[in-house]
């Protein structure tokens, strides 16, 4: 068991999702995100010297991404935030205080547990290409279903050498020799803008630096490129893009060195999701400290998503940074939106779909079949189960309101189907998540977080409910 897995014991555990029992009112602090985590592990690895990263977050892909980095050779100290409790019970923290990056040459043979994590496994192949030696990827039964071939491709024709027997997929491995020519390269990332992503992360290090042209259909996702370049550009690199005058869709990484960075990881903003969606069906108040000004997160789209809802936020400066309020009216109403750029909402915005008092429609989503699990097809089974009315289109979900009951929410071993599950049990008695422990995928302590808020809450603490 890797880091914060779940054993086949926890996966068969049903939550008892906590009915709010009146509107909430709390302030919650949110994890740091994985992205900005997992992104700046591979920077730092990549670095011409050490660097920090203070308040990442640890959960099971930050931990998959730091053991993989150690096993091709990279230091990570990590200085772990001091609490009595032990890790994994409530209380336990959820973040380090600071993890110090030393880079070393990468070297094989090395083993890789990608879990199912989609930044491991599509980030650290470029990686182990510039390493000496055999780097071997494998993971969890849904990682050999999900598309890898963007990457294994480019890579081969930059000139990389990767065996994976012509699946497109895990398990692989990446023999590398130590460099890598690089260069410009073709790729379809309509899948995945990971794609995009991983050969930025890695291609100051080529040779030739690195051209990625992508030559599909619309990129999903594009606000996790920007955060890449502009990550990539903090550590020192010329990166150019299509919006600061570039070709469309097409991104150039000049070779040079990396710089060692003293990063303060932000707030995970898309798992602030739930929290939020909280106070939008139980019509109260939410606050989330240290919400940046400006950030490259998807999730800082909630604010205009869920206002439209039928909320309000407010993003006020204090002498201790900025925080976001959001505040419900007790009305959810429905919406009509493309989550393209920010599918990774969408469970958590369907679920406040299904409490509405009118239909929905998320549109520009057909990426999520090929996630942690088909979001699309799990979502509509497991609201219609409950008793809503929910269709699959071409590229989304269609949501008309209807009355809810409680049952079995099954998650596929997806956090954000578990987190989506828990926003509906604040006002269906009754609802059972299964497994709600694969949260900690991204989200250590979800229950004990969500608990917290609501304990939080004057006089609206959860009834008992065995």
């Amino acid at each position: 068991m890797t880091g914060t897995e779940t054993s086949p014991d926890d996966a068969l555990a049903l939550w008892p999702a906590p009915l709010a029992h009146g509107a909430v009112d709390a302030t919650v602090t949110v994890p740091g995100s994985k992205s900005v985590t997992n992104r700046g592990l591979v920077l730092a690895a990549l670095a011409a010297e050490p660097g920090w990263l203070r308040r990442p977050l640890r959960s099971r892909d930050t931990l998959l991404m730091a053991e993989a980095l150690r096993a091709m050779g990279v230091g990570i100290e990590e200085t772990i935030a001091s609490n009595s409790a032990a890790p994994g019970e409530p209380g336990a923290p959820a973040t380090g205080e600071a993890w110090r990056v030393i880079p070393a040459g990468l070297h094989g043979p090395a083993t890789v547990d990608v879990g199912n994590a989609g930044t491991v496994m599509r980030f650290l192949p470029p990686v182990a290409a510039l390493a000496d030696g055999p780097v071997r990827f494998d993971g969890d039964a849904r990682s050999h279903e999900r598309p890898l071939h963007g990457v294994i491709d480019a890579l081969r024709a930059l000139g990389a050498r990767i065996d994976d027997d012509g699946r497109g997929a895990l398990p692989l491995t990446v023999h590398g020799n130590g460099s890598i020519d690089g260069g410009p390269v073709r790729i379809d990332a309509s899948s995945s803008s990971q794609f995009v992503s991983a050969l930025l992360l890695s291609g100051a290090r080529f040779n030739q630096g690195v051209e990625v042209r992508h030559v599909g259909s619309t990129l999903p996702s594009m606000p996790h490129i920007r955060m890449t370049v502009d990550m990539l550009r903090s550590a020192g690199a010329a990166v150019d893009t299509p919006e600061a005058g570039g070709e469309p869709d097409v991104w150039r990484v000049a070779p040079s060195a990396l710089l060692g960075r003293d990063l303060v990881v932000e707030p995970d903003l898309s798992n602030a999701a739930p929290f939020l969606a909280a106070a939008l069906v139980t019509g109260g108040r939410v606050t989330i400290p240290d919400w940046p000004e400006h950030t490259t997160q998807p999730g800082d789209a909630l604010r205009e998503i869920f206002t439209e809802m039928g909320g309000s936020c407010e993003l006020v400066t204090t002498a201790d940074g900025t925080a976001l309020t959001f505040t419900g009216t007790g009305r959810v109403r429905g919406i009509d939106v493309d989550l393209h750029e920010v599918g990774e909402l969408s469970p958590v915005i369907a679920a406040v779909a299904a409490l509405a008092d009118s239909e929905s429609v998320l549109r520009g989503i057909a990426h999520l079949r090929l996630h942690e699990t088909d979001r699309l097809a799990a979502l509509a089974k497991e609201l219609n189960d409950l008793g809503g009315d929910v269709t699959e289109t071409a590229d989304g979900l269609r949501i008309r309101p209807r009355p809810l009951h409680g049952g079995i929410f099954h998650t596929y071993e997806d956090h954000r189907l578990a987190t989506a599950a828990a926003v509906l049990g604040l006002t269906v008695d009754g609802v059972q998540v299964e497994n709600v422990a694969t949260t900690a995928k991204t989200l250590p302590d979800f229950p004990g977080l969500w608990t917290g808020m609501l304990d939080a809450t004057p006089g609206a603490a959860p009834m008992p409910r065995g």
